[in-house]
């Protein structure tokens, strides 16, 4: 199972004292929060992608090119990648040269985003949402697995004998998680082409959650890909740790009341009753994390959130001391325990190369 990161780049006042961090500040903030997440052990660091204030990451690929040139194991990811406002033909290009660059070590997140009005900054409809999702990505995927492609569809012009370049390192395109909150069309768009559903559940009951993650298993497994229990889930967490559980009460709740999706609602206490969202000791955060298995099942992905809302840079690395020596050790175990001998990992550039390869080797010599 894979744990580590993401960020969603946001530049935000700290509470506590009203100063926010410049741009630049909050750039290198996150390159050093991927940094760090290798430093302790994580396997993933995955970077949003927006193009509004109050957030800064509007070139993923560009971000984690760098961070791939200071690291040298982690995975890097997206949280999101803006599937219906980017050029699929551009996406093929950017992503195949990030893995190229950091030797396999880059899957990425499709996802529609949560900014309206980014639609029409790209020429796009909101309302074209999902149907933008689902036939960018059915051109995506050709993209990076023919070398040259005819295409035709909606939503852009035609191509005719194009070939995306650079190709996909060894021929394997990076994998794709399909992420969404809400909509069961992203779930089924995953589950057909046998991609990994990641449900980033930070602002939502378990409830809700369970049915997204469901409904994906049982489509996963309705269009052959293997048992529902097989299927490539993800989840979201979200984390503020001190020893003492009333410190992190203490310092979490005005970044709490300060959020503009958080706060103004019900209580911090009841929002962590009902969302992921857990405030309190490391062995709290154990607890927590763990009963996620009792929705999802055996999953392969998780996630956390350690930084936002106005946390300090300094802050934000205490809180991955904390995931990376105290946290994620125990959990590893944990979600070990019991695990069907049948459900996979989290698919790697090596894996994805081994699997082809097998497939070839079976294909040119059935009877082995």
């Amino acid at each position: 199972m894979q744990f580590g990161i993401f960020t969603v780049g946001d530049v935000a006042p700290d509470p506590t004292t009203g100063r926010a961090p410049s741009e630049h500040e909050r750039i290198k903030a996150m390159v050093a929060l991927a940094q760090k997440a290798e430093e302790v052990g994580l396997d993933v660091f995955a970077t949003g992608e927006h193009h509004n204030r109050p957030f800064v990451p509007s070139s993923p690929t560009t971000m984690l090119g760098y961070v791939a040139a200071r690291t040298e194991r982690i995975m890097l990811s997206t949280s999101t990648t803006l599937i219906t406002t980017n050029d699929p033909v551009k996406i093929a290009e950017d992503y195949a040269m990030l893995q190229q660059l950091a030797d396999g070590r880059v899957d990425l997140m499709m996802g529609r985003g949560n900014t309206g009005p980014v639609y029409p900054w790209f020429g796009k409809d909101i309302r074209d949402g999902i149907n933008l999702a689902i036939e960018n990505y059915a051109l995506l995927r050709r993209l990076w697995r023919e070398d040259v492609v005819d295409w035709e569809g909606r939503y852009r012009t035609p191509l005719q004998g194009f070939t995306s370049t650079p190709r996909p390192l060894d021929d394997v395109p990076p994998f794709v998680w399909h992420g969404s909150i809400r909509s069961p069309e992203i779930a089924e768009q995953a589950a057909y082409y046998g991609d990994g559903f990641f449900h980033n559940n930070i602002f939502w009951p378990r409830e809700h959650t369970r049915k997204m993650i469901e409904l994906y298993r049982e489509r996963y497994a309705h269009y052959g890909h293997g048992t529902a229990e097989q299927a490539i889930v993800g989840l979201g967490g979200h984390v503020y740790m001190r020893h003492n559980s009333q410190d992190a009460v203490r310092e979490f709740r005005p970044v709490f009341d300060h959020s503009p999706v958080m706060g103004g609602g019900v209580s911090m206490e009841e929002y962590m009753r009902q969302t992921p969202l857990t405030v309190g000791t490391p062995e709290q955060v154990i607890e927590k994390t763990l009963t996620f298995r009792e929705y999802a099942g055996d999953y392969q992905r998780q996630l956390f959130i350690v930084d936002g809302g106005g946390l300090s840079l300094k802050t934000a690395l205490e809180q991955l001391d904390m995931l990376g020596e105290e946290v994620v050790p125990v959990l590893r175990k944990e979600f070990a325990k019991n695990r069907p001998a049948g459900v996979p990992d989290a698919p790697t550039h090596a894996s994805l190369l081994a699997a082809r390869d097998a497939d070839r080797a079976q294909a040119a010599d059935p009877v082995a």
